[in-house]
């Protein structure tokens, strides 16, 4: 009997798009990327496809552009990715973490690295979800995410530095542009980071005000958004103890920092470098707070509509943190505690390449509401006399500001 003749395999498949092309239809596609011709594997992408069509085949609504489907998984551009790879390549290439491995038995590449941490920190999912979704184990994510981690504190701090004097004064040309506010360097708000704490490790230090357990973040932008400050506490600290255990409050008292140019006024007054925060920070001569109180004058409404303009900044970049990197929205499930202010770090630092790389978030990756909701206002009633007269020097500066636009 003759030897039955074995179908041709292949015939009739629907081919798929090159890489290249503007649109996938993620849809229609069911199955696996061919592998990438030799001259194109140093950059590995076939993950990306593998990891696209898995969610596309599960129902989820992904945008039908393949470069907003990418920025919707993982906040970047293709391009922002691949540089975040260069930062980190050497380390993952030279000290991998051990068994690195995925189902088919091989090696994980940068790439697919990268992208494991970054979905981790992107959507705040489990480490068993983000496995799944890649083809590997909870240990590799949890491996693979620290690994990063460690390799983006140490090789990507130039991207979350103070700015030097000439950055200082396009930063005050701005502010005062927009908000009319002189010398004014950035912006600051806190936020709390969640998270669940066995019982052997809970204690008071951080137990929130909101009865949670949380880290405490706080964060000093420029005119960008960019963090050019941060600093990390327990939950239990309020905005004004938060600052004045931090570095920047220590050099801003020693005359280190906030230490440029005074810009003189038109009543002659002295202006000198400060940044804008809410009432639950003290008035200090280098950090403005509005005015309290009822039955204020039109010169101090005035002051605190701009101020409130410009603290807005850091308020929003929280926002923008937190729903970019949804690890730090999200209830943290027993994390290390000494890791913990790591992973906020990085977080940090890739919200700045962001805005290095010029990358646009979707607006669905924003929050829609406040950054640390279900925490009542704080108010901190310290008033140092120096940051008092500041106040004044500036609320009448704005008002002879305001005197020949209202004559005009």
């Amino acid at each position: 009997m003759p030897p039955v003749k074995k179908s041709k395999k292949g015939k009739g498949k629907r081919k798929r798009k090159s890489k290249y092309s503007c649109k996938l239809k993620v849809a229609r596609t069911r199955s696996a990327p061919p592998p990438l011709p030799p001259e194109l594997r140093g950059l590995d992408t076939e993950w990306w496809y593998t990891f696209l069509h898995k969610h596309a085949e599960s129902g989820q609504v992904i945008p039908s552009d393949e470069g907003e489907a990418f920025r919707h998984f993982f906040r970047t551009s293709r391009k922002t990715f691949d540089y975040i790879c260069s930062i980190v390549r050497e380390d993952l290439i030279s000290r991998p973490p051990s068994g690195l491995i995925n189902i088919e038995g091989r090696l994980l590449s940068v790439e697919k690295q990268v992208a494991i941490a970054m979905r981790r920190l992107a959507s705040g999912d489990s480490q068993v979800s983000v496995g799944a979704a890649f083809g590997v184990g909870q240990s590799t994510v949890s491996q693979v995410t620290w690994r990063f981690i460690e390799s983006m504190e140490e090789r990507a701090q130039y991207h979350l530095t103070w700015p030097g004097q000439e950055r200082i004064e396009e930063i005050k040309a701005t502010l005062e542009a927009v908000y009319g506010l002189p010398n004014c360097c950035g912006a600051v708000d806190a936020t709390h980071i969640i998270v669940t704490l066995p019982a052997v490790e809970s204690s008071e230090d951080w137990c929130d005000p909101a009865k949670n357990y949380s880290m405490f973040l706080q964060g000093i932008v420029d005119d960008e958004m960019r963090f050019i400050d941060i600093v990390t506490g327990p939950g239990s600290m309020t905005f004004s103890r938060l600052m004045k255990c931090s570095g920047f409050f220590k050099l801003c008292e020693a005359g280190n920092r906030l230490n440029g140019p005074v810009k003189v006024s038109a009543e002659n007054a002295e202006i000198r470098e400060y940044i804008a925060g809410d009432s639950c920070y003290p008035l200090l001569p280098w950090l403005m707070t509005p005015y309290e109180g009822k039955n204020l004058s039109v010169p101090m409404l005035n002051f605190n509509a701009r101020q409130k303009a410009a603290r807005l900044l850091g308020t929003n970049a929280l926002t923008r943190l937190k729903g970019s990197w949804r690890i730090l929205h999200k209830v943290m499930w027993r994390p290390d505690k000494n890791k913990l202010p790591s992973i906020i770090l990085v977080c940090c630092l890739l919200h700045n390449i962001l805005i290095d790389c010029k990358d646009e978030l979707l607006p669905t990756v924003e929050l829609p509401n406040h950054h640390d909701i279900g925490y009542s206002e704080e108010n901190c009633e310290q008033v140092d006399p120096n940051g008092k007269a500041m106040r004044e020097n500036i609320t009448a500066h704005l008002q002879s500001y305001e005197a020949p636009k209202l004559l005009c």
